[in-house]
């Protein structure tokens, strides 16, 4: 059982958090690009006011729509516009704000959630390598990431890092559990950690939950899958529950929100927060 409300409420004001992906347009000098970034802006923050309108805790702003993704590393442009898309969405809404940015481009995210006053991001390779569809991820993250947060005075901005990340193989580390992995990232210094299913909008294991939440004194967020049908199974075992595919139409992670779906979603929360009080 996840015995964490202290940290999670300092960071979302609420001892279980719901946190509502914006999945932002795909950005300039993207294979999908195109839209003039003031769109993609406004875009990002009706939808940012939209989820606030409903209920949800905190949010996040990923470049989802910018597939294929770099590995790693990606360029200036991506940067700049993440960080107009983030202090739109900052300024439009007073949730705190997480801030993700595709594949595995850690320290870019940081430096956005820095410099627009986010709380939070999520990290993918902050322990061990795997293969993702990106290609290989051979070096871990954590001792750049955190020490390019001491070097930028960023200390304040939690790192949420994925354990057996989605979209990735992980024959690498066949020999190393969840429980493993997800200890080892608390022993480098994550803030929280996140368990996913095997893609975007597909369930994590609960049996996987249960054991990390068991293993690690951190927060425990589940990453992807997270529907009205399943949220109360999830909802004694984790701390942070991250939503960006159910709420959109046909639960379709690159469709627009869907308020009814938003809604069913919402009334589950509430259930489940009335269930455990």
């Amino acid at each position: 059982m996840p015995a964490h409300p202290g940290q999670v409420t300092e960071l979302f004001g609420v001892p279980k958090a719901v946190v509502g992906m914006i999945h932002v347009g795909a950005l300039p000098g993207s294979p999908l690009g195109g839209r003039p970034l003031r769109e993609i802006v406004a875009q990002a923050v009706e939808e940012a006011r939209l989820l606030a309108s409903m209920g949800l805790d905190a949010l996040m702003v990923e470049n989802m729509h910018d597939r294929p993704y770099l590995r790693q590393r990606v360029g200036p442009e991506v940067v700049s516009a993440m960080t107009a898309v983030a202090a739109a969405v900052r300024e439009a809404v007073d949730l705190p704000l997480g801030v993700q940015i595709l594949a595995g481009a850690n320290r870019e995210a940081l430096a956005v959630a820095a410099t627009v006053g986010a709380s939070f991001l999520r990290a993918e390779n902050f322990v061990f390598a795997h293969v993702a569809d990106e290609g290989l991820m051979p070096d871990a993250d954590a001792g750049p990431l955190l020490r390019y947060r001491r070097e930028i005075g960023a200390e304040h901005v939690r790192v949420f890092a994925d354990i057996k990340k989605k979209h990735a193989g992980h024959a690498l580390t066949a020999d190393i559990d969840v429980t493993e992995a997800a200890r080892a990232a608390a022993f480098f210094g994550a803030d929280g950690v996140i368990v996913t299913g095997v893609a975007t909008g597909k369930p994590a294991d609960l049996s996987d939950l249960r054991q990390v939440a068991a293993a690690v004194e951190l927060p425990v967020a589940v990453g992807s899958g997270i529907t009205p049908g399943n949220l109360a199974d999830f909802w004694p075992h984790a701390d942070v529950f991250i939503v960006g595919s159910f709420y959109k139409e046909d639960g379709q992670w690159h469709r627009p929100i869907d308020p009814d779906r938003l809604e069913l979603l919402m009334r589950a929360v509430d259930q489940a927060r009335i269930g455990s009080a």
